[in-house]
């Protein structure tokens, strides 16, 4: 027992002898990092494909210890509220117009923090293939907030439907309508309904994301498009007080990235163009 007790003995003085000389020859001991502290962001969304960008970067952000929670909601008003009420950290819906008119109207302060795609405006009609086809007094369905009111008259003014006059506000509205040739009736509509005016109006301005569940798109359907030439990118939004912090810079990198350039040239090459 004595020889066996000797033998433990020296074998730990070896032991203390090695971890010695490893400290004094400047040899580090490897230490396991800890994982990076969870930080959870929450994000409002409506719908395709502005949920699935989303949920694309969840893994990229998921990598530098940033939990993506997606809050979907179920109109176009509620992501702002939410926002501008802290609860979320931010949204993913809209263009930043649309953004201005919600912060006159409710005294907020979200910021742009960056334009992620063109959802490509256009003007379809399910009984007709041109414009030049639309009878004198057709119906032409547009979205009822100021912001998309003046986006369609521009629409409609950029291909020559109608005339508008200088612009001296902020927002063209049907007042501005200098020259109307065809005297087109213009029923405002809310956002959400527009998908269902396409079978009741003569036409119908919208974003591809209404169009879609028509089976619509703006390359193949639309009599008319918007293009890229204008400031109604759907983009990345928070608030003042939250868009420098490192967890929504790292959300808005991870968006602009390659891979959510292919996932739109791929998926939604019809509807959505890039913006970065």
């Amino acid at each position: 027992m004595k020889k066996i007790a000797l033998l433990v003995t020296l074998f730990a003085v070896i032991l203390a002898g090695c971890g010695q000389n490893n400290k004094e020859n400047g040899e580090s001991v490897p230490v396991q990092e800890a994982p990076p502290e969870q930080v959870t962001l929450k994000v409002a969304s409506l719908i395709p494909p502005m949920t699935e960008i989303l949920e694309l970067v969840k893994p990229t952000l998921a990598e530098d210890g940033i939990n993506l929670e997606v809050v979907v909601l179920g109109d176009n008003v509620q992501p702002n509220s939410a926002l501008a009420a802290k609860e979320v950290d931010a949204n993913f819906f809209q263009h930043i117009p649309y953004m201005e008119e919600f912060n006159r109207n409710n005294s907020s302060e979200l910021v742009p923090v960056t334009p992620i795609y063109f959802a490509n405006y256009g003007v379809y009609a399910k009984k007709y293939k041109t414009m030049d086809e639309l009878p004198e007094g057709a119906v032409i369905a547009i979205a009822n907030d100021l912001s998309n009111v003046d986006r369609s008259l521009a629409l409609l003014a950029q291909h020559g439907v109608i005339t508008l006059k200088e612009k001296t506000d902020t927002y063209y509205t049907k007042a501005d309508i200098a020259d109307n040739p065809k005297n087109y009736k213009f029923e405002e509509v809310d956002l959400l309904m527009l998908a269902r005016m396409y079978d009741d109006a003569d036409a119908v301005v919208m974003t591809p994301a209404y169009a879609a569940p028509l089976g619509l798109t703006p390359k193949s359907d639309a009599l008319l498009t918007e293009g890229v030439e204008n400031n109604f990118a759907i983009t990345l939004v928070a608030r003042k007080d939250n868009m420098d912090s490192e967890p929504i810079q790292k959300l808005a990198a991870a968006m602009k990235s390659e891979a959510v350039r292919e996932f739109l040239k791929e998926g939604y090459d019809e509807t959505a163009i890039p913006a970065f």
